[in-house]
C-alpha cells in the first residue's frame, strides 16, 4: 500500500464501526467510511467531543451536526502547500489528505526532470494535485466541471503563493476537454486523473468510470508529449481493483509509448494504531 505520514497539521486519529475520526488543524471531526468496518473503536474522549459529526440519511445523502462555534473555513499546511479546508456537501472537507502520497511523488518526478513539464490535472477537484505540481516548477492545465471547485482550487494557489505562476483553469467536461486538445494539437508531459464514479458535465453529459474509463484514458494518450513523465489515475470506486487501473495504463499509455505501469491501494496510517485505514486504489505510469 501507498501512503505517507508526513502529515503535520492533518491526523487520522481513529476509525471503527464504519467512521473516522480526523484531526484537521485545531478541529476534530467524525465522518462516515465504509472501509472502517472493525468494530475496535479507541478509548479517545474527542469520539464524544467532535467538533463535528457527518450523520447519512436513510434516503440518502445527509447532513452535519456540529457541536462547537467554527470559522467559516481555515487553512491547513504541508511540504510549503496550503489548502482552504471546511466542512463540504457529502461528507467532504475540500481535501483528500490519503493523496498527499501521489503529491510527493509527482513533485519528486517534476523537480527531478530537468526540463520544463507541462501537467494535465483532469477532474481536478480543489486542485491539491494542482498545487503541488506548479509548486514543483511545472506549468498546469487545471479542468473540473465545478465551477465552484475551481474557484476553491485558485484560492488554495493563491494561499500557497503561486497563483502567478502559470496555472490555468478550465471549468468543462473533461472528456470533452480533451478531444478538442487532441484537435488542437496540444501536447502535455504529465496527465493527472482523479474521476468520479459517477458524474455529469457541465451540459448534462454522463460519466459511468466502469465504461467510459478505458476509452478516456486512450483519448488521453494522444494528447501526451513525444517525451512523456508520467500519468497518475486515481479511482475511489471500491469495484475498480488497483490491478485493472494498472492494466488501463498499460493497454493504452504503455502501448503507445513503452514504460512501465504500477499500481496499488493508498490510505492513510492510524495514529497509535498498526493499520491504515484503505482510501481507494492509484495507478501510476513513467516512462523510464
Amino acid at each position: 500500500m501507498w501512503y505517507s505520514s508526513d502529515w503535520k497539521e492533518y491526523e487520522l486519529l481513529d476509525a471503527a464501526d464504519g467512521q473516522r475520526l480526523e484531526r484537521w488543524g485545531k478541529y476534530v471531526f467524525v465522518r462516515p467510511d465504509p472501509q472502517a468496518v472493525w468494530g475496535d473503536k479507541s478509548n479517545n474522549p474527542l469520539w464524544k467531543k467532535a467538533d463535528g459529526r457527518y450523520v447519512r440519511s436513510n434516503s440518502g445523502g445527509g447532513h452535519w451536526d456540529f457541536f462547537s462555534k467554527l470559522p467559516e473555513s481555515w487553512t491547513l499546511c504541508q511540504d510549503g502547500y496550503r489548502f482552504k479546508v471546511k466542512p463540504m456537501n457529502f461528507k467532504h472537507m475540500g481535501l483528500f489528505p490519503e493523496q498527499l502520497v501521489n503529491w510527493q511523488w509527482a513533485d519528486k518526478l517534476i523537480r527531478e526532470a530537468n526540463r520544463p513539464i507541462n501537467v494535465l490535472n483532469l477532474f481536478a477537484y480543489t486542485g491539491g494535485a494542482t498545487i503541488a505540481s506548479s509548486y514543483a516548477g511545472a506549468s498546469v492545465c487545471h479542468v473540473d466541471a465545478s465551477k465552484g471547485m475551481v474557484a476553491h482550487a485558485k484560492e488554495n494557489a493563491q494561499l500557497t503563493g503561486i497563483e502567478q505562476r502559470p496555472i490555468r483553469y478550465i471549468v468543462d467536461d473533461c472528456m470533452k476537454f480533451v478531444q478538442r486538445e487532441i484537435r488542437r494539437g496540444k501536447k502535455y508531459d504529465a496527465i493527472i486523473m482523479d474521476p468520479p464514479s459517477y458524474g455529469r458535465g457541465p451540459g448534462g453529459e454522463v460519466w459511468k468510470i466502469e465504461t467510459e474509463l478505458f476509452g478516456f484514458v486512450k483519448q488521453c494518450a494522444e494528447v501526451l508529449s513525444d517525451n512523456p513523465l508520467f500519468v497518475l489515475l486515481n479511482s475511489y470506486t471500491t469495484g475498480l481493483s488497483a490491478v485493472t487501473m494498472a492494466n488501463v495504463l498499460s493497454m493504452t499509455i504503455g502501448k503507445k509509448f513503452g514504460g512501465t505501469a504500477t499500481a496499488d491501494e493508498i490510505g492513510i496510517p492510524i495514529k497509535d494504531k498498526d493499520i491504515i485505514l484503505p482510501c481507494g486504489s492509484s495507478a501510476r505510469w513513467v516512462m523510464k
